[in-house]
């Protein structure tokens, strides 16, 4: 693993352990040539997910820009880490099983959508409104009425 600092090649893991959920390795590390400290995330990849994007383009799935998204919608709400992290790999764990190589961006969309919608219904209404593009207050209306439905059905 290079050194973020230095980009030595030579670095020494000084602590390992799972991370809360169990799915991921974190490793404390340090440079033997500049001797910072750094941490590194060691997941399971069960396969390379590439990502189809509406105009036909393909990339390959970056779990970084998805928990990127996610956090931006759970800004400066009382949602922990822990269950940003849960959600995170609960989506990629989703996209994994499913068995296919290429996904569509929309299904990346919706699954994080039906994620932040259990976990904080103002989270699910800001990347709802980035990532359906909405364009007028009605967009957000009608997503409101919808939340308002789904919690008069679940009580």
């Amino acid at each position: 693993m290079r050194c973020p600092f230095c980009s030595d090649a030579e670095t020494q893991v000084k602590d390992s352990r799972p991370t809360e959920d169990g799915t991921a390795i974190r490793r404390r590390r340090a440079c033997s040539t500049c001797g910072q400290r750094f941490t590194t995330v060691e997941r399971v990849q069960l396969r390379d997910l590439i990502v189809v994007k509406a105009d036909g383009r393909r990339a390959p799935f970056d779990r970084e820009k998805l928990a990127r998204s996610i956090r931006i919608a759970l800004r400066k709400r009382p949602v922990s880490e822990e269950q940003i992290e849960q959600m995170i790999s609960g989506i990629a764990r989703r996209l994994e099983a499913s068995g296919e190589g290429e996904i569509p961006t929309a299904l990346v969309g919706e699954l994080a959508m039906e994620a932040l919608h259990t976990v904080d219904a103002v989270g699910y209404v800001r990347f709802a409104s980035v990532y359906r593009d909405f364009r007028e207050t009605k967009d957000f209306s009608e997503i409101l009425t919808r939340i308002d439905d789904s919690k008069r059905e679940t009580q």
